[in-house]
């Protein structure tokens, strides 16, 4: 009977299960492959099935079931978070005498508090502690989380972007924002219509922006080849888009974040600002490497903003430190 704590950072994009003594043992795509004839039944999840997007048989589809960083089908979450903590531990046997830490975003709902717990008892979990994102962003990017001074951190993830301050153990103030890199990619899909009338796929469009994407304009302008399929023919199309055209379709986006990164600030008590503006920003999550981005925020915050060492891991290793120590959840985790 496995009965080690897990903490998972479920993601929009992707699905990060840390296993207490062992650190992460599993990064896959959030991603599903289930059967559309009569009960919805998950046949496939991670990386299988991220290769079915866009490209499956009738009676079956990939699908994503998180959804703006909160749960979109609880049953079939539950079935795929069941699947990654088995693989995690390598047990094919039932298990179900294990703790569970999840991250979610701020703000969330009530019910959707309650899907996550449902998804987490489905997994075999036999209790679900939650915590918010930037607090486990904060304590995975090594920030003083527990001391009498203010950090601000910045968590872009798949579906949401999370600006909190901390201090002293707590949040002192935040915002949650649903722009992250899946509404990124959802821009720039948007651009090559309007502009080119090319229909491309959100793969071909999240390879757009980690390739040549860009938070701010530059004069070293790259270029990259894509496939699609012209709306108006329906015939294949071949398009060269440059790196300053993503950055355009990136901008809007951008510019909401920034504005939300004003709020918080301006939310912010004066002592801890000033700690703020002396320590830095720290950005955390997959968007922290879309390029040039730190630069950005700190030309429009006047702010200096720094990437965290690990980004794609903060979260993960934050919950991972209080799965470490359930004792503590009481002051980390509601």
């Amino acid at each position: 009977m496995f009965s080690k704590n897990v903490a998972v950072d479920l993601g929009t994009a992707n699905i990060l299960v840390y296993v207490a003594g062992e650190g992460i043992v599993l990064r896959e795509p959030s991603v599903a492959a289930v059967s559309t004839e009569g009960h919805r039944r998950v046949l496939a999840v991670g990386e299988e099935a991220s290769r079915m997007l866009g490209r499956t048989p009738e009676g079956m589809e990939a699908v994503r079931p998180l959804r703006d960083g909160v749960i979109a089908d609880s049953k079939v979450t539950g079935q795929m978070l069941r699947a990654f903590v088995k693989k995690a531990v390598k047990k094919k046997s039932i298990f179900s005498s294990f703790n569970m830490v999840i991250c979610v975003p701020c703000f969330i709902t009530e019910s959707e508090k309650r899907a996550v717990q449902d998804a987490a008892r489905q997994s075999g979990a036999r209790q679900c502690y939650i915590a918010e994102e930037p607090v486990a962003a904060a304590i995975g990017a090594d920030l003083p989380f527990n001391d009498p001074r203010g950090s601000m951190v910045v968590d872009i993830g798949g579906g949401t972007t999370e600006i909190a301050v901390v201090s002293v153990g707590g949040v002192v103030a935040s915002k949650s924002l649903r722009v992250g890199g899946v509404k990124m990619d959802e821009a720039i899909v948007t651009y090559m219509k309007k502009q080119y009338n090319v229909a491309i796929g959100d793969k071909t469009a999240e390879e757009l922006k980690v390739t040549i994407g860009s938070a701010m304009d530059s004069k070293d302008v790259s270029s990259m080849m894509v496939r699609g399929r012209d709306v108006v023919s329906g015939m294949p199309a071949t398009i060269e888009v440059t790196s300053r055209e993503v950055s355009y379709a990136l901008n809007g986006l951008i510019v909401e974040m920034v504005a939300e990164i004003h709020k918080v600030l301006e939310q912010t008590p004066p002592e801890l600002a000033g700690d703020v503006l002396q320590y830095g920003i720290v950005l955390t999550g997959g968007g922290a490497l879309l390029r040039n981005l730190d630069e950005r925020i700190t030309y429009e915050t006047g702010i200096p903003t720094y990437i965290a060492e690990y980004p794609l891991d903060c979260v993960a290793l934050g919950a991972g430190r209080m799965v470490e120590e359930l004792d503590s959840l009481k002051r980390t985790a509601r």
